[in-house]
């Protein structure tokens, strides 16, 4: 991991994503950054916001949209990427105002991906760990990204991870394999609310 953050830093991301979404919501309103902020959170930082609906206990997406590289500072991408991932991921309909107090807010900050290097194709799942890294697929126009969270919440294995990214960037399960493909990986820090505006904790992901 190249970088860290307070507890208190996510804990204030993660509430900042919150309140983007609130008040863009309430009257189209996309909020500034606070102007007296510590370094780590002007510096800039690849970023995904996760939106995930609760409800009895169980969560289901409900929206996730970020920035793989760092383009903007990291409050600025927060907000944007909070938004963004309320009211433009093509997967689901804008939020409505009334789905906030059943929703939880996930922030994911990124290290820079770096470019897998191998002699072949059949490394790859040597060179990722589950549970550690994140994964993008690029292969011409073509690019998928997945969480590191994700292969965890699904049970996947390094394979199956690598075939899930193919998919995701719309390519075959075993476009990974093709001589040309480009597999880059990244870790994150992530922190989420436990309940709808909650409190908030740092995520350790776990491989069962």
């Amino acid at each position: 991991m190249e970088f860290n953050l307070t507890d208190e830093e996510g804990a204030f991301l993660v509430k900042l994503a919150r309140r983007a979404v609130e008040e863009n919501l309430k009257d189209g309103r996309i909020i500034s950054p606070p102007s007296e902020l510590p370094a780590s959170l002007m510096e800039r930082r690849g970023v995904f916001v996760t939106i995930n609906s609760v409800r009895d206990g169980e969560k289901t997406l409900r929206g996730c949209i970020g920035f793989p590289y760092p383009v903007y500072p990291l409050a600025k991408a927060v907000i944007e990427a909070a938004i963004e991932s309320a009211t433009r991921d093509p997967r689901f309909p804008p939020m409505k105002m009334s789905e906030l107090n059943r929703v939880v807010f996930e922030v994911s900050v990124l290290t820079e991906p770096k470019l897998i290097e191998v002699s072949s194709p059949s490394e790859y799942p040597s060179k990722i760990k589950v549970g550690e890294d994140g994964l993008i697929v690029e292969r011409g126009f073509y690019k998928g990204l997945l969480l590191p969270q994700v292969p965890v919440e699904w049970g996947w294995d390094e394979e199956e991870f690598l075939c899930q990214c193919c998919m995701k960037a719309g390519l075959p399960p075993d476009c990974w394999l093709l001589k040309g493909t480009k597999i880059y990986k990244f870790q994150c820090i992530i922190f989420e609310e436990t309940s709808p505006n909650g409190p908030i904790v740092r995520r350790i992901l776990k491989r069962e």
